[in-house]
């Protein structure tokens, strides 16, 4: 499948999409043009509106009671800097910018912008630091090159760095700018990941470490135990849907703007270089574990099951410094993410930050983690791990009060409040994770998806059950009418209902489209959430343009890929399989790797495609025998199976049909699936780089 970088390399610049589409792109509006606003000469997209008399009212109301006389964030996030990076740019070795910090500069402009949350107008503002900064003397962090921030530890004899960012490129960066101002040119001498998401790994090969030098041990490369499992396996199974999801979680189409994308909460964006992955040499498997990392003291706390599936806390005892990875940042972070994962434990969660604070916060000096800035001086610590705890245990708990009562997950949202004290510290804000979608989150948890109305049970599908609803109404032109009424009295929700169920019953119905794109717009305004906004002007952005088409080439890591376990890439395989392509269709077939000593069967029955380790069929229909090494080469896509039989690299003994039989049913998932209906193919058909049948495509690799 194609990566989310793929995808937006191959579209057209926003400016030039929208100069093609011309006029085109207003007709459908027309009909409702006296009647709805006049579109925002300043706007990014011709149809944009400016936010409207309500929507003003709504972010003024909304922001009345927040604490903006506390300035100490912003005092911390100024500490210890120590100088700028020098290019607001920084190139990717493919030749497009991999990150581009040119185009929030606006947000210095002394003003407020009237379509944007002033809540998030401030986290935005912090989230522009952009440079070296010392932590304490010995930590250092680059700041604002990426969605994440990297961190050096001074060693005995080097360098220990945690959580090297997205890519190679703004990695790379980053070490030249450290090297140049604190560095001495002493070299990397281990590599920490605090946990699994693609923002704390993916940029290692930035930093120039040898792989020999993992291999004998010089270089020492830590993280929690199963690391390399979770890491795969979270982008694999549902790889393609998530990719596509982040682009309306992330916003990844919309321009960065006062009326597009402004920030991502947790740093501002995604950097789009190369990503890599080096496999660590030594795991962290006790609950607690204290050892020297090139003689530095390091207490190692396992949190698994909080804010990723494998995760850890660090504490320098000898400095009083305590590292809280992506437990404890300046947000609420996930419950459920809007991208796709599976639900969080918020309680776990909890109870991790309590061990934390009991254990080092009564003594830490310093908090920092992977994400914005540290806190100094014990009382602030304190005072920050008790908010952050209280925070997921009053979610876990009072959402599930709540529901022990009746609430379901679709009143949740609109019932559960965080307390107002909590409410009223700046680090308990939603800049990552809402209340909102957060608190269906943990009803999902532990009630699943179901309301217990057996109406919502096995429903139609919205398609299927909105021509019925038109009907009823009437017309579309009186569910127009109604809609741009309720759109011009502010009722924006009661609006969506129904011009939604006329988009899903009509999915050409150009006006519908652009009026529901309208209220999507000014829903996304009123977000103090960069989630929830991103999503609504993704909504909006692609009701009114579609979604951009054009050749899409396919790229994946392969340091990801080569990362794959031998199941986990026939698991794949089996995802990618069509079973209505395979009715009837039926063998057994016995795959050995002798390099690394793996042997499996492979089993297709009932359209079903199965796989078990650490056994042989005695009569297959098929053997193949090839090594891991050069199966890779295939997962890859650098070598078809076909090519390594031909020229005797992959031996297969009985019937080889199966093979080509089995490849015809697979698929090449769509990396830019509809999502709003009538989306699809505006400008032509999505056309996928032609892949092996059998390469594995995890995609880009995802952060959080």
């Amino acid at each position: 499948m194609a990566s989310r970088r793929d995808v937006l390399a191959a579209i057209p610049a926003t400016g030039a999409a929208f100069a093609v589409a011309g006029s085109a792109l207003l007709e459908g509006s027309a009909a409702r043009a006296a009647n709805g606003p006049a579109p925002l000469a300043e706007h990014f997209h011709p149809k944009g509106k400016a936010p409207s008399p309500f929507t003003l009212e709504a972010i003024r109301t909304s922001a009345t009671n927040l604490p903006f006389a506390d300035q100490r964030d912003f005092d911390e996030q100024k500490k210890g800097f120590i100088a700028p990076m020098p290019d607001l740019k920084i190139m990717a070795d493919a030749g497009h910018v991999a990150w581009d910090m040119e185009r929030f500069q606006f947000l210095e402009e002394d003003r407020e912008f009237d379509s944007i949350h002033p809540s998030m107008l401030r986290i935005a503002r912090l989230n522009n630091n952009y440079g070296l900064y010392e932590v304490i003397p010995g930590i250092y962090q680059v700041r604002g090159a990426d969605l994440s921030d990297i961190t050096f530890v001074r060693g005995k004899t080097g360098w220990i760095v945690f959580d090297p960012l997205v890519s190679a490129e703004v990695v790379r960066a980053a070490v030249k700018l450290f090297q140049e101002k604190v560095g001495e040119d002493r070299p990397i001498t281990a590599v920490i990941y605090s946990h699994t998401h693609g923002d704390h790994w993916g940029g290692v090969r930035g930093l120039d470490i040898k792989d020999e030098d993992v291999a004998s041990g010089k270089v020492q490369v830590i993280a929690p135990v199963d690391f390399m499992d979770f890491t795969i396996s979270e982008n694999v199974f549902a790889g393609n849907a998530m990719n596509r999801r982040l682009f309306y979680q992330y916003g990844l189409l919309l321009p960065v703007s006062q009326h597009g994308f402004v920030t991502q909460g947790l740093g501002h964006k995604i950097s789009a270089g190369a990503t890599g992955l080096i496999a660590p040499n030594r795991l962290v498997s006790e609950p607690l574990e204290e050892f020297e990392v090139d003689g530095v003291r390091m207490i190692f706390q396992n949190t698994p099951n909080t804010e990723a599936p494998r995760e850890m806390n660090t504490y320098f005892p000898d400095m009083k410094a305590l590292w809280m990875a992506e437990n404890v940042t300046a947000t609420l972070h996930n419950i459920y993410t809007l991208r796709g994962a599976q639900v969080r434990d918020s309680l776990r969660w909890s109870k991790y930050i309590a061990e934390a604070l009991y254990r080092f916060g009564l003594e830490a000096e310093v908090l920092f983690a992977s994400h914005h800035w540290p806190r100094w001086g014990n009382a602030r610590i304190q005072e920050v791990l008790r908010d952050q705890r209280d925070l997921y245990a009053h979610m876990n708990n009072q959402v599930l009060h709540l529901a022990n009562q009746g609430v379901t997950i679709n009143q949740i949202h609109n019932v559960y409040r965080l307390p107002e004290s909590i409410l009223q510290k700046w680090h308990c804000r939603g800049y990552h994770g809402s209340p909102e979608h957060n608190a269906r989150g943990v009803v999902q948890r532990f009630l699943g998806f179901w309301d217990c109305n057996p109406a919502t049970l096995v429903p139609l599908s919205p398609e299927e059950s909105a021509p019925l609803y038109v009907e009823m109404m009437g017309s579309q032109a009186r569910i127009i009418a109604r809609g741009q009424a309720l759109f011009n009295e502010g009722k924006y929700a009661l609006a969506m209902e129904i011009v939604n169920k006329l988009v899903q019953a009509e999915p050409q119905n150009e006006a519908a489209k652009d009026l529901l794109a309208d209220i999507f717009e000014q829903l996304g305004y009123q977000q103090e959430n960069p989630g929830l906004r991103n999503s609504f002007l993704a909504a909006a952005y692609e009701l009114r343009s579609g979604i951009p088409q054009g050749a899409a080439a396919s790229s994946s890591s392969p340091d990801v890929i080569r990362a794959m376990s031998t199941e986990l890439f026939l698991n794949f395989l089996a995802i990618k399989m069509d079973s209505r392509k395979v009715e009837g269709l039926s063998f057994v077939m016995n795959l050995v790797t002798p390099d690394n000593g793996e042997r499996f069967i492979v089993e297709l029955a009932n359209a079903t495609l199965t796989n078990i380790q650490g056994f042989e069929a005695q009569t297959p229909d098929l053997t193949l025998t090839i090594n891991r090494a050069d199966l890779e080469l295939t997962m890859m896509g650098v070598k078809k199976l076909e090519d390594q039989l031909k020229d005797g690299t992959a031996k297969a003994d009985g019937d080889i049909s199966i093979l080509g039989k089995l490849a015809a049913a697979m698929v090449e998932f769509d990396p830019r699936f509809e999502i709003m209906p009538g989306t699809k193919a505006r400008t032509g058909a999505a056309t996928t780089a032609p892949a092996d049948a059998y390469e594995a495509e995890p995609g880009h690799v995802i952060a959080e």
